[in-house]
């Protein structure tokens, strides 16, 4: 979508903001990829050829890893998972082979990893979005082999706004914040890799920007990711004011931290989102007031047997020790569909997030959720942590029940579910009786209400938890909470979105948990309405038709 001035190019863009963030700047294009290599033939030394090749392999590889060094956090681990992509055994004998029957090296390299990908794809999910990265990991070898640069985040003497198709985490989890002032990509939606980066970030950034490649190198935007706008060769006016909401954002962050409340006391606790307890100093640094969602795959996802219950519990004591006296909702193991374990389900399923994932998963192999409820009791007994436990991928009351008797024969002492899926909201009054609370996760809840694969570039469009179909079940989840006295929490990328955390909390939710850097953004939007014009913003955004109609309904209400 756009509008178009009397000189036919775009004036106004619009795609999916993250964030609160205001740039203003030329935009810089990222360069295209390398030419797919011919289909030529090498000259006849194979061995001599995929010498060649592996010294690439090598080297890419240790870029790789050298570049997750330096980013540190959650960008080391994906660029770990990159570097091995490059060493791949699988892939290597791959290539070897093709060079053997007379390929060049090059050549050979993008027919291996393009089958591979083709592989990926089908898997979906998960695996299919490491397609991209492995996509990326070939053009560097390609280059290598080449001796060319890289195609890779621009370089320039002067702060710009990176305009591209996509961003591979290599990319984004090395972007120099003195130079890339904001993000705007074609592809993605507000749970994509690249809005996920660029949140934890601080980068503004306005992905799935229909018509973003037609800007020219040099053209000067404002993007304002609260509106979803990019505004090509604006007036001097426009430019004054974004500029002067730049330097407001600039002086608020450096005000004194404080508790979530709306403007009229109303608390709303604003909790983080971890991966690890190596994240917890961090979040409680940027002002989290607590975790409400502790993501225990990270425990799991690199072993081939469980783990022990003493190894979970040494590190579920070790985050729960940096939050004394504060809330921690840890979710009980996760996996399935985007992360498949061999030692929990290795059956191949044509679609694994209908399939036997989360809390139905464990339901299946038992003795692992008995251990690891058993070593959450010990970190709970060891901590002054206040330890709530949730199970993920809950369908109704009765897998409610379950959950929450086993949690409380174990000796947890509060105990609750994950709201993913459409049939727990429409049980919610059932749900709530049984359980101690309700976290509501949006992305998975997004995607199973709008049948649309969150992983999918095709179809992320749909992926936006505006949908006022999305909002009518927080809503009845929000209001069951209330009847019952008890707590309903919102997990998932969607309480990252100032303007939609506002909208979450008319509908009833009673916390709000993101990734850390989202915390000053959205404690400062809150403290901006009262509950009664949060409530009002709610209405408004139910009422509407579609996700971006509900954007702007709640605007203006």
């Amino acid at each position: 979508m756009g509008n178009f001035d009397g000189e036919d190019h775009w004036m106004e863009l619009h795609g999916v903001g993250v964030g609160r963030g205001i740039a203003v700047g030329p935009i810089l294009r990222m360069p295209d990829p390398l030419p797919e290599p011919d289909a030529a033939s090498h000259s006849g030394d194979a061995a001599a050829e995929f010498a060649r090749v592996e010294e690439s392999l090598s080297a890419v590889s240790a870029e790789l890893a050298a570049k997750g060094a330096k980013a540190g956090g959650d960008a080391q681990a994906v660029l770990e998972a990159a570097s091995m992509m490059a060493q791949d055994p699988t892939l290597t004998d791959d290539v070897r082979a093709r060079i053997d029957s007379g390929t060049t090296g090059e050549r050979a390299v993008f027919e291996a990893f393009s089958a591979f990908q083709e592989i990926l794809i089908g898997m979906g999910g998960y695996m299919a979005e490491r397609a991209t990265d492995l996509g990326d990991v070939a053009q560097r070898i390609i280059a290598h082999l080449r001796g060319v640069p890289a195609p890779g985040v621009p370089t320039s003497d002067t702060p710009f706004i990176l305009v591209a198709p996509d961003l591979a985490p290599a990319d984004t989890a090395l972007l120099d914040l003195d130079k890339v002032l904001g993000l705007i990509t074609r592809d993605g939606g507000p749970t994509s890799h690249t809005a996920i980066l660029a949140r934890a970030k601080s980068i503004p950034a306005i992905v799935g920007v229909t018509g973003a490649l037609d800007l020219a190198d040099g053209t000067v935007v404002v993007l304002d990711a609260p509106a979803g706008l990019v505004t090509a060769d604006p007036a001097d006016a426009l430019v004054a004011d974004a500029n002067s909401r730049v330097a407001a954002r600039a002086a608020a962050s450096t005000i004194p931290i404080v508790d979530g409340a709306l403007a009229d006391g109303t608390k709303v606790p604003l909790l983080a989102n971890v991966g690890s307890p190596k994240d917890g100093p961090g979040a409680v640094e940027l002002g989290a007031e607590g975790v409400g969602l502790f993501r225990t795959e990270f425990l799991f996802l690199d072993s081939k047997t469980a783990p022990t219950v003493a190894e979970q519990q040494a590190k579920y004591t070790e985050l729960l020790s940096y939050f004394p006296g504060k809330k921690v909702v840890v979710r009980a193991l996760d996996a399935g569909a985007d992360k498949p374990l061999a030692f929990l389900n290795s059956a191949h399923e044509e679609n694994p997030a209908l399939g036997l994932r989360g809390l139905r998963a464990l339901r299946a192999s038992e003795q692992i959720l008995l251990d690891q409820l058993t070593a959450l009791k010990g970190a709970q007994d060891a901590t002054e942590a206040d330890l709530w436990v949730m199970a993920p991928m809950v369908a109704d009351a009765e897998e409610t029940k379950y959950f929450v008797k086993l949690g409380k024969t174990l000796g947890l002492k509060t105990v609750g579910v994950m709201a993913e899926v459409p049939s727990l909201a429409v049980m919610a009054d059932q749900v709530l009786a049984a359980a101690d609370f309700v976290s509501i996760g949006t992305n998975d809840l997004t995607q199973y209400t709008l049948a649309a694969d969150r992983m999918l570039g095709s179809v992320a469009s749909y992926q936006d938890p505006w949908h006022p179909a999305v909002l009518r079940l927080v809503k009845l989840l929000g209001d069951a909470g209330a009847a019952a006295g008890k707590g309903v929490g919102i997990c998932g990328e969607a309480a990252a979105d100032p303007q939609l955390a506002v909208v979450l909390v008319g509908l009833g939710a009673t916390t709000l948990s993101m990734t850390p850097a989202a915390l000053a953004d959205v404690r400062a939007e809150l403290a901006e309405v009262t509950l009664e014009q949060a409530r009002a913003k709610a209405a408004a955004a139910l009422a509407a038709s579609d996700a971006a109609s509900a954007r702007r309904a709640a605007a203006s209400a």
